[in-house]
C-alpha cells in the first residue's frame, strides 16, 4: 500500500489568495471549507497566530469544499473569488466564516453588499459559475496533496499532523522558522 503524500504538491504561486508578505520565510496554508465547523473554529487562532508572527508568516486558502456533507461550500467559496475579484477575498473569507450557519444565496448576496463588491458582477459570476473551476482547481490541488478532510494545514510545504491549536501551531511554526 501506497502511503499518503506529506507535501504540499501544487507550489504557491501568485495565484493563491496570501495574507501577509509574499516571500515571507514562514508559511501556513489552509485547505478549508466556508462550511466546515472545524474550519470555523481555526479561523480566529489563524488570525492569532498572524498577529505573533506579523512580517514572518504568509498564510494562504485554498478551497477544498466538502460537498457531501457541506451543500453550501462550494458556492461560498465561489462568493468568495468573485469578491477576490474585485480586490475584496479577504473580507468575504473573514465574513463566511463568522457568518458559517448562514451561506445561501441570499446571504450571500448581502455580504457581497456589506464589503461593498459592485453587486451586479457578483450576481453575474455566481449565476455564471465563473469560478467554479477555480475552485476545483484547488480542491485538486489539494487532492494531490492527500488532502482528505478539513481543515488540512502545511507548514513550508510539509503537512501539519498536530494538534489544531493555538499553542500547537505555534510551537511548529517557531520550529520551521528556526529550521529554515
Amino acid at each position: 500500500m501506497a502511503s499518503e503524500p506529506t507535501a504540499l504538491a501544487v507550489a504557491v504561486t501568485e495565484r493563491d489568495h496570501v495574507r501577509g508578505k509574499f516571500d515571507a520565510p514562514l508559511t501556513l496554508l489552509e485547505y478549508g471549507d466556508y462550511e466546515c465547523p472545524y474550519c470555523g473554529r481555526a479561523s480566529p487562532i489563524l488570525n492569532e497566530l498572524r498577529v505573533h508572527l506579523g512580517d514572518r508568516l504568509r498564510f494562504i486558502f485554498r478551497h477544498f469544499p466538502q460537498n457531501s456533507v457541506h451543500p453550501h461550500a462550494s458556492v461560498a467559496a465561489q462568493a468568495a473569488e468573485s469578491a477576490g475579484a474585485q480586490g475584496n477575498f479577504w473580507e468575504m473569507h473573514d465574513l463566511l466564516f463568522e457568518h458559517q450557519d448562514d451561506l445561501a444565496n441570499a446571504d450571500l448576496d448581502h455580504y457581497a453588499l456589506r464589503i461593498g463588491l459592485e453587486i451586479y458582477q457578483f450576481e453575474t459570476d455566481m449565476s455564471s459559475g465563473r469560478f467554479a473551476k477555480r475552485v476545483r482547481d484547488d480542491a485538486e490541488s489539494g487532492e494531490a496533496s492527500g488532502v482528505k478532510g478539513t481543515p488540512t494545514f502545511f507548514i513550508n510545504d510539509k503537512r501539519y499532523t498536530g494538534p489544531l491549536d493555538l499553542g500547537a501551531l505555534k510551537a511548529a511554526l517557531e520550529d520551521a522558522w528556526r529550521t529554515s
